[in-house]
């Protein structure tokens, strides 16, 4: 009897001994201290939430866009965590643009671990309305959505993922959308480019595993619906910031009656730029309160 109690609290100090270690490493997974993370479209709002909780968990920050003024406004709302994002204007549907972008980030910043893949987004002249009719949608204004949401994902990975194939290490995650999975009304333009974007995604997750290395890994977060400067006033009305019947129509599928916050997106987005996902790629990640699960009855 001695004996075994003996063991079994050599045991238990065992465990505790283990689980010490493993919650000391989990932490360190989501250290980001040393690392250096690039986002396009980091300028928006998702986007530049996105940057400051990787900066408040200690990375080098890189936000790539297009406005660099916008960029410089999003740092400022930072505050202190501003100190360690850098701005650099990025046309992501510019090879040369994107390509020159990459080399300055790594020549300022030092190194390139992850890449966030923001950049994106639809317009009024490429959603149908009781206006505009789907047969008169304009071609260029298709257009324009189409190369924002898949090429503006195609452009920065492959100059960032080259220089990922270099050093045979990274992590990326692509911003998908929850249209991807369920192909909403009037949006069909969002609706079928970001479809592409989780389809390249695990095109892209294969592609790098197998022929540069494993150790580069390519995901992607479906946001539900999260309330932003573009999507605004289909939602809520104008005058009354009341919800709009479409507005009224996502709340009642969403399970979690409610719209996301930018910070809904933290949690998987550190995870799948960590060490902690190390296991994981090709994956699409819905975060949208249950929207997905929910069958309307």
């Amino acid at each position: 009897m001695a004996g075994s109690a003996v063991l079994e609290a050599g045991h238990e100090a065992e465990v505790a001994e283990r689980v010490s270690f493993n919650l000391a490493q989990l932490t360190r997974m989501y250290d980001f201290t040393g690392k250096t993370v690039a986002i396009t479209g980091g300028a928006g709002i998702l986007g530049s939430e996105i940057a400051s909780a990787l900066a408040g968990c200690g990375a080098s920050v890189a936000i790539l866009d297009v406005n660099p003024e916008a960029g410089k406004a999003a740092v400022d709302r930072m505050g202190e965590l501003g100190k360690q994002v850098t701005v650099f204007q990025c046309d992501v549907l510019n090879r040369d643009s994107v390509a020159q972008t990459a080399e300055d980030v790594v020549g300022r910043l030092g190194k390139l671990d992850c890449l966030v893949n923001g950049a994106g987004g639809n317009k009024p002249q490429a959603t149908t309305s009781p206006d505009l009719k789907f047969f008169d949608l304009p071609a260029d204004a298709l257009r324009w959505v189409f190369e924002l949401n898949i090429l503006g994902t195609i452009l920065p990975s492959q100059a960032f993922g080259k220089i990922m194939a270099a050093q045979g290490y990274g992590a990326m995650v692509n911003i998908s959308s929850m249209n991807s999975f369920r192909p909403l009304t009037r949006v069909l333009a969002y609706s079928a480019a970001k479809a592409a974007v989780s389809n390249f995604t695990q095109w892209l997750a294969v592609h790098m595993a197998q022929e540069y290395s494993p150790k580069i890994r390519v995901n992607a977060i479906a946001p539900g619906f999260f309330l932003t400067n573009q999507n605004r006033f289909l939602l809520t009305d104008k005058e009354t910031g009341g919800l709009t019947a479409r507005g009224n129509a996502i709340i009642g599928h969403t399970p979690m009656a409610r719209f996301g916050e930018p910070c809904d997106l933290f949690g998987a987005v550190l995870w799948l730029l960590s060490p902690a996902s190390e296991f994981v790629t090709g994956v699409i990640i819905p975060i949208d309160g249950g929207f997905s699960a929910f069958s309307g009855v």
